[in-house]
């Protein structure tokens, strides 16, 4: 009988020591991560009892409300969220919802959002105090509405994303993706509305704009350029001019576009065959400074990196390891190369910027309740990983670049996105994807030339509305020229 209760007592102590520990884990180790996911109930409903801060952009007068709190007519719950231009603005501040938790800035910047951020703990203890009722601080955004309206504008109803980036700053001007979705329609208490349009709205959803990549085509061009500078080939230096280019290794020819001559089977300059996309040019030039110069330029520019951007982000890709036939490809765009048009924003931005590249952020400042400014983020410059400085050209190769930009539009495919009384440096891209398939279509640049104040890119994955006609020149330029219209100041 000993026997038997002590070998109960042994497991009844086991089973105490092992829930012992189960608590331990779950309240010490995990405990942040349980409260902060956003399946966490408890935790969304007691947030719901405090009036969360706006997001807003401009400021004073010029004030445009993106989303704030609004009281109910009682029930469980105090407040709820309400976006005011709900598409415009819903891949930048994302949604709050009871069913679904968190997304865009409503989760990166949530602790701001609710009063929970480490400067606001003086605060708070003064509220707990005095007794007056917490609220969350405003944040404020980068993004200039006008921008923003000529983007949605200027890419209609066709399917695509455009990203504006203030150059000596990094500053998001405008973030749009189409289609776009409600997210008054997911913050809504009506559970059954709510799965509804959350089932129905996955394509909506997709963030374009950051979170998808796309074949860069010839606005890669800018990349390969860049490392042929640096790597000392000259803007006059000539290459030949053959209607297709078979890189080593392979039997498969890399035509221009259109099958023909770039130059009438004369000499071409490196800067008129970047004027004019020339694809056996730039797939030589891949070959001729080889594969591993034209990645590291590529990271430099921030290929295969993520960073803090404030809101989630995907990371462009160049693969690391490529022989001769896939360098030539990639070089002008194709084949594995992927990119976001927020990097390729980055690549002009950097550009116009002499070379160095800003860190891109959408927030511009934290508020509170009285309009006291709590938090003011400062312009910084962006070192990636592996870089040991924020340069991703030098001063020459970058204004070389510019040189060249500028003839793109002034001289070259690039027309489309010219704007009167303002000169304007850029490249389009058309790029391939699967046989059959309407090709991605771009246009990257950057505004004014000689003092820049806009860097932008335009994608369209399906060739807009022309379909397999489409051309970065025709399609994507002059939606970048619209929004740089409204983006610059004259």
């Amino acid at each position: 009988m000993t026997r038997q209760v002590r070998r109960v007592a042994i497991v009844l102590f086991l089973l105490f020591g092992a829930l012992f520990v189960n608590l331990n884990f779950l309240q010490v180790l995990r405990a942040d991560g349980l409260s902060n996911d956003t399946r966490n109930s408890r935790k969304i409903i007691a947030e719901y009892s405090i009036r969360r801060g706006s997001i807003v952009a401009g400021k004073g007068r010029d004030t445009t409300v993106l989303a704030e709190s609004v009281a109910t007519d009682g029930g469980r719950f105090e407040y709820r969220r309400r976006y005011p231009e709900p598409e415009l603005y819903a891949h930048v501040t994302g949604f709050y919802s009871l069913l679904y938790g968190r997304a865009g800035l409503e989760d990166t910047a949530n602790g701001l959002l609710v009063g929970d951020a480490p400067e606001q703990f003086a605060r708070n203890v003064g509220d707990l105090l005095t007794g007056r009722e917490p609220e969350g601080d405003d944040v404020v955004v980068t993004l200039r509405p006008e921008v923003q309206r000529a983007a949605r504008e200027a890419l209609g109803d066709r399917v695509g994303a455009v990203v504006a980036l203030a150059p000596q700053t990094g500053a998001v001007l405008a973030l749009w993706a189409n289609p776009s979705y409600d997210p008054n329609r997911l913050a809504t208490f009506d559970r059954a509305r709510a799965v509804r349009y959350w089932e129905r709205s996955e394509n909506e959803r997709r963030n374009r704009a950051l979170r998808e990549t796309y074949p860069p085509g010839s606005t890669f061009k800018v990349i390969t350029a860049a490392a042929a500078l640096e790597d000392g080939i000259d803007p006059d230096d000539t290459f030949d001019d053959p209607s297709g280019y078979t890189p080593p290794q392979t039997t498969a020819t890399i035509p221009n576009f259109g099958g023909g001559l770039c130059n009438g089977g004369s000499p071409i300059t490196l800067a008129r065959a970047f004027e004019v996309s020339c694809n056996t040019t730039f797939a030589q030039l891949g070959v001729d400074i080889g594969a591993a110069k034209l990645v590291e330029q590529a990271e430099a520019f921030g290929f295969n990196q993520t960073f803090d951007l404030g809101l989630p982000m995907a990371a462009s890709v160049i693969p690391s390891e490529l022989d001769p036939p896939s360098t030539a490809q990639s070089a002008i765009g194709q084949r594995d190369v992927r990119a976001t048009p927020l990097q390729m924003a980055m690549v002009s931005a950097a550009v116009a910027n002499d070379g160095v590249l800003m860190r891109p952020h959408v927030i511009a400042r934290v508020e509170d309740f009285a309009g006291r400014v709590v938090r003011q983020i400062t312009p910084s410059m962006l070192v990636l990983d592996g870089q040991d400085d924020a340069r991703a050209v030098s001063r020459e190769t970058a204004q070389a670049l510019q040189d060249m930009m500028l003839g793109v539009v002034t001289n070259g495919s690039g027309g489309a996105a010219a704007v009167p009384g303002v000169e304007v440096a850029g490249k389009t891209g058309t790029a391939q994807t699967a046989e059959g398939a309407n090709p991605t279509v771009w246009f990257t640049g950057f505004a004014p030339f000689d003092d820049p104040q806009v860097a932008v890119a335009v994608v369209l994955p399906d060739g807009g509305d022309v379909g397999s006609e489409a051309t970065g020149g025709a399609v994507a330029a002059p939606i970048a020229g619209k929004v740089i219209d409204a983006a610059v100041d004259e």
